[in-house]
C-alpha cells in the first residue's frame, strides 16, 4: 500500500484521512521498511501536508501510544513547542510548566530530548533523577500528587521506533515533528503549543478542534521562537468556545520589559539546569524570569485560571517571587528523584 501512496505524493496528490490512517497502521506496526518510510515522509513534506493527512497521522499515533488516566484529568494542560528554532534558549516551556502548576494549574508535560537545542525537557527531568521509564500508572500518581508530571515520548510512543531511522536519514522536518507535541498521552484537551512556522498558527487549533479540544493557544514570536518571547511581538491564535481568534501580544503592553534574545540563550546542558533552577528560585536574570512568566501566562489562560495576559503575567511573576514555584520543584524532586541535585546548584558546591 505504501508504494502506491508514495507515487501519489510524488504526483503532488493529497491523501484522504482514511488512506493516511491505514498507511500509518502499517508504518507503526513495522510492516514497512526504512527506505519506504523515508520516501513517504519526504514526499509528504515536499507536497505539503493537508489537515486531513495530519489528523489521520495523529489519530493513529495516539492509538498506538501508551496512555495515562489521572483522576485530576479534567483541566489538565500541556505546554510545549514543536522545536527546531535552533536559537539555543533555555528550557522555557519546562520552566513555565512548574510555574503554572504552582499557581494552581495541572500540567501533564510531554516531551523528548532536544532535537535542535542544547537541552530538551527530558534532559532536565533526568538530571534531577526522574525515572524516564516510569510506567503510566506511576506517572498518573505523580500528576495527582504534584499537579505536574513528565511523560517521556520515547517511552509512551514505542511504535515510533519504526520511523526513527528514516527520520535520522532525512535530517529535515517532517509531519512527525509537528505532531509529536500534539500526541499527549494524557489526552489533554487544553494546550499551549509553540509552532516553528506561522503557517501552523491557525491550522493546529482547527485540527485539534476536530479532535474535541477545548482551549488551544498557538504561538510564534516575531524573532523566530516557538515560544512567547519578551524580545519581540508574539503572534497568537486562540481556540476557545469553538471560536478561533488571532491576536498579537507585546511583552511591554502586558507589563514586562523588552529584552534581548542573547539574555535567554545558553551554551551547555549545565547552563540549562542552572537557568531552570535560577528562574524558579528567582535568581536568574530578568529576561529569563519574565520570558518564563509570559509563557506561564499563556498556560494559565489555557487552564482557565486567568482571563487575560496582564492578570496571568502578574500571577506568574508572583508565583516565582513568593517561592511557590521553587517549593513545588523541591517537593517534586524529593518525591521523584534526588533532591541533593537541587542543592548542588543552589549552593554552587559541585555544579559550578
Amino acid at each position: 500500500m505504501i508504494s502506491e501512496l508514495i507515487s501519489k505524493l510524488e504526483e503532488k496528490t493529497d491523501l484522504t484521512y482514511n488512506e493516511m490512517n491505514q498507511v500509518m497502521t502499517d508504518v507503526l506496526s513495522g510492516k514497512t521498511n526504512d527506505s519506504e518510510n523515508a520516501s513517504f515522509l519526504s514526499n509528504l513534506a515536499d507536497k505539503g501536508e493537508t489537515d486531513d493527512e495530519l489528523l489521520g497521522m495523529l489519530d493513529k499515533m495516539q492509538e498506538f501510544s501508551l496512555k495515562i488516566e489521572p483522576k485530576n484529568s479534567g483541566n489538565v494542560i500541556d505546554m510545549c513547542g514543536t522545536g527546531g528554532d535552533k536559537l539555543q534558549t533555555f528550557n522555557i516551556s519546562t520552566t513555565a510548566s512548574f510555574v503554572v502548576a504552582a499557581a494552581g494549574g495541572t500540567v501533564a508535560k510531554h516531551g523528548n530530548r532536544s532535537s535542535s537545542g542544547v537541552s530538551g525537557s527530558a534532559d532536565i527531568f533526568e538530571y534531577f533523577g526522574y525515572d524516564l521509564s516510569s510506567e503510566p500508572s506511576q506517572i498518573a500518581e505523580i500528576l495527582e500528587k504534584h499537579n505536574i508530571c513528565f511523560m517521556f515520548a520515547q517511552k509512551f510512543h514505542p511504535a515510533m521506533k519504526h520511523v526513527s531511522a528514516a527520520r535520522k536519514q532525512l535530517r529535515k522536518r517532517t509531519a512527525l515533528n509537528l505532531l509529536g507535541p500534539l500526541s499527549n498521552p494524557a489526552g489533554v484537551k487544553n494546550q499551549l503549543v509553540g509552532v516553528f512556522s506561522i503557517e501552523y498558527l491557525d491550522r493546529l487549533p482547527l485540527i485539534l478542534k476536530r479532535k474535541g479540544a477545548k482551549n488551544i493557544m498557538t504561538v510564534r514570536s516575531d524573532d523566530g521562537m516557538d515560544e512567547f518571547s519578551t524580545s519581540s511581538t508574539n503572534r497568537v491564535c486562540i481556540l476557545r468556545d469553538d471560536k478561533v481568534l488571532m491576536n498579537a501580544i507585546d511583552p511591554e503592553v502586558v507589563g514586562l520589559h523588552k529584552s534581548s534574545l542573547k539574555d535567554i540563550q545558553i551554551q551547555t546542558k549545565k547552563d540549562a539546569i542552572k537557568s531552570f533552577v535560577g528562574v524558579l528560585n528567582n535568581t536568574a536574570n530578568q529576561a529569563m524570569i519574565e520570558t518564563t512568566a509570559l509563557n506561564a501566562a499563556g498556560g494559565l489562560i489555557v487552564a482557565n485560571i486567568s482571563n487575560n495576559f496582564e492578570e496571568a503575567v502578574e500571577l506568574a511573576l508572583n508565583t516565582i517571587k513568593d517561592g511557590k514555584a521553587f517549593s513545588l520543584l523541591e517537593k517534586f524532586v524529593q518525591d521523584t528523584g534526588d533532591v541533593s541535585k537541587i542543592k548542588e546548584i543552589t549552593d554552587g558546591s559541585k555544579y559550578s
